[in-house]
């Protein structure tokens, strides 16, 4: 809630996000309003199947110079599973952004997050009859805090900073389900992660021509993971040392956005990264798109990204063991496309030819090649290939449309430690979850101004998984599935002297479809939710 926008980036974009956009980046921007005039206030409530309530309040106010808006949602649930299976999760957020003149502008935000969930299953899931504890929980909580400054300091000169912070509470407890509870491996288990991240960013974009930026920045980030974990079990103490550590990265990078002629345009871009736990890593990317008349755009780019390990992957201690000397996971990234435009904008069909190389996944090994020694290497690689198609349809009268249709062929080219053809990273065989047809249409249904309804149509086809139900864990091929959400939206009374009333309904999975995401842990069925919301304002 409270999102006014989410951006999708596709393929490797390390050079100007660094570690984790390996393949895209999703960036959601919260509600900015900048407009003058009485503030809105917006409040809204739903419920339904398996207990399900969630809630959700909002306002944003402002002038031309400065808006603000804060908006908060919370929502429980009693989960699909018999027993111990409840969901909590809240969140509040708020952002305020100033333009105190024409060449400046600043923005903070700020957020909290609160999720608890309640699960009672081992990792075998619930076909399995594994309904193994009856009181363990995860939880997460804890702040982010952002602030964004620009300024142009002449028409072709901007610079901006960024500095944003988040501390993370990740909580494990499986507290002992009855006195007689003894005479397991262990009996009361309490994990405890703070985790903080501070980082910065300092850049400068250079404007030399209409069509040509020139952006150089600097980067600095700082991790820090205090993790505790207190276990007694039916030998005794089985808790492991605490861990206490940090890294650092600092990095510089520079792109390159150029015309190529009239009809063309390049970018190009580096980034070196240099963090005192994997030391150095050089990442680059270049595209180009070329128009063909008014409707037509064809587009190419490749590129490199990658992914740090994780602190669990560098330091854990206890039952499993870290390795401080993991590199990041590596991708290298290809794709040509092409996008043409139909009757005046209406119609746009798109077709994109991807190809993707990684190197250096990270392999979990469940018995250490020596006593005591790290259970994660690098060591797998993996290819994923194949073609996304999409057709999109302006209004035409009250209906919006979008179908989409991604084959996609993906294959492991560097066996993992187990070589054996049920392992996770086997040498010729396919990544788990991963589908070879996919598809998805969307259908937005606007008649008037009081109303509107939503229809999606998702198709995952058949993909492999492991069935970590029995040992060895042997591959099983999960079926392909069908789910239809359809959402409405209709208004009540309009607003003037009194406040607009919305009622709203959505159906998730509305054919009842019974299927697996992964094995043995079942999708919900047919859920309902049925609610009110009132506008102030709008």
């Amino acid at each position: 809630d409270n999102l006014e926008r989410v951006e999708v980036l596709r393929g490797p974009a390390s050079v100007l996000y660094g570690s984790d956009a390996v393949t895209g980046v999703v960036q959601l921007f919260t509600r900015d309003r900048r407009l003058p005039g009485t503030p809105a206030l917006t409040l809204g409530t739903r419920g339904g199947t398996y207990g399900t309530l969630e809630s959700y309040a909002g306002a944003a106010g402002g002038s031309a110079r400065l808006g603000w808006s804060v908006g908060g949602s919370w929502g429980t649930t009693d989960g699909t599973l018999p027993f111990n299976n409840q969901s909590r999760t809240g969140a509040v957020d708020a952002r305020v952004h100033a333009a105190p003149d024409p060449r400046t502008d600043v923005s903070l935000s700020v957020r909290w997050d609160d999720h608890l969930f309640h699960f009672p299953t081992d990792g075998a899931g619930r076909d399995t009859g594994m309904f193994a504890d009856s009181n363990q929980s995860t939880r997460e909580r804890g702040p982010t805090l952002g602030l964004e400054a620009g300024r142009f300091f002449s028409p072709r000169f901007e610079g901006r900073v960024a500095v944003w912070t988040h501390h993370g509470e990740l909580r494990y407890d499986d507290p002992q389900d009855n006195p007689g509870d003894t005479l397991g491996f262990y009996n009361d288990f309490h994990s405890r992660d703070l985790q903080d991240r501070l980082g910065g960013d300092l850049h400068a974009n250079i404007r030399l021509a209409p069509r040509a930026i020139l952006t150089a920045g600097l980067g600095l980030e700082h991790e820090h993971d205090h993790s505790t974990n207190v276990c007694s079990g039916q030998f005794g103490d089985c808790s492991s040392p605490p861990i206490d550590t940090a890294r650092t990265t600092r990095s510089l990078y520079g792109q390159a956005l150029l015309p190529l002629g009239a009809s063309a345009d390049v970018t190009v871009g580096t980034r070196l990264d240099h963090s005192t736990r994997f030391g150095d890593i050089v990442t680059y990317r270049g595209g180009v798109v070329l128009r063909l008349g008014p409707d037509t755009r064809l587009r190419a780019t490749a590129g490199t990204g990658f992914k740090e390990p994780t602190f669990l992957e560098n330091f854990s201690t206890g039952f499993v063991v870290g390795n401080p000397n993991l590199k990041g996971e590596r991708t290298t990234s290809g794709e040509v496309g092409v996008e043409r435009g139909f009757w005046d904008g209406r119609f746009t069909a798109s077709a994109t030819l991807f190809l993707q190389r990684f190197h250096d996944l990270i392999d979990y090994l469940g018995v250490p090649l020596t006593p005591g020694g790290p259970n994660y290497f690098n060591v797998a690689a993996a290819t994923a290939n194949g073609v996304e198609t999409r057709l999109t349809v302006r209004p035409v009268g009250p209906v919006t449309a979008a179908l989409s249709y991604t084959f996609l062929r993906t294959r492991v080219t560097r066996s993992g430690f187990d070589s054996s053809s049920g392992a996770q990273f086997a040498a010729g065989q396919p990544l788990i979850r991963r589908p070879a047809h996919a598809a998805r249409l969307d259908l937005v249904w606007v008649p008037a101004a009081r109303g509107s309804g939503v229809v999606s149509v998702n198709y995952v086809g058949r993909r492999d998984d492991q069935d970590f139900a029995s040992f060895p864990a042997p591959r099983v091929r999960l079926p392909a599935y069908t789910r239809v959400d359809v959402g409405l939206r209709g208004e009540l009374w309009r607003g003037g002297q009194v406040p607009a009333v919305w009622l709203t309904a959505r159906v998730q999975n509305a054919l009842n479809a019974r299927y697996d995401e992964v094995l043995h842990f079942p999708a919900p069925r047919r859920t309902l939710l049925v609610g009110a919301e009132l506008a102030v304002g709008h």
